[in-house]
């Protein structure tokens, strides 16, 4: 990636480990953003980073993609696409997220049926049995 050196006024930025150290990163966490074209950070005429409340916004917006599970190159498409594009691919991340929803709900149920069940052999108990074939297919 090529750098940006423009003259920063320092007194309204801040270096890579202030920034970094606010969010609970470490500095070379906010290096591997910039490479990976997430991170634009302005540069001194020295060539040192610094960072404006602009980027700590989108530092924010990237943890907050991250935990709804997207990865870095998904984040990355999804703050350069225009509308459109990006809220469809939110709502396909959505539907995948649902779907995992769906599968744990079912999963936390199984185990719930199979603590209570006063069975010594949990194959033998009607409630696991029943959840059992539900998942099979008809012969």
């Amino acid at each position: 990636m090529v750098s940006m050196r423009v003259q920063v006024d320092l007194k309204s930025t801040v270096a890579i480990g202030d920034l970094a150290g606010r969010f609970g990163l470490a500095t070379h966490v906010l290096r591997h953003w910039e490479e990976m074209g997430l991170l634009r950070p302005a540069r001194t005429s020295a060539g040192r980073r610094r960072y404006t409340e602009e980027d700590a916004d989108r530092i924010g917006a990237i943890l907050a993609a991250k935990d709804a599970g997207l990865g870095l190159a998904d984040i990355r498409h999804l703050l350069a696409a225009p509308g459109p594009a990006r809220r469809a691919a939110l709502r396909a991340h959505r539907d995948a997220v649902d779907a995992q929803i769906r599968a744990l709900e079912t999963a936390r149920e199984m185990l719930d049926h199979g603590a209570r069940c006063p069975a010594d052999d949990l194959a033998s108990c009607p409630n696991f049995r029943a959840l059992v074939s539900r998942r099979a297919r008809p012969a």
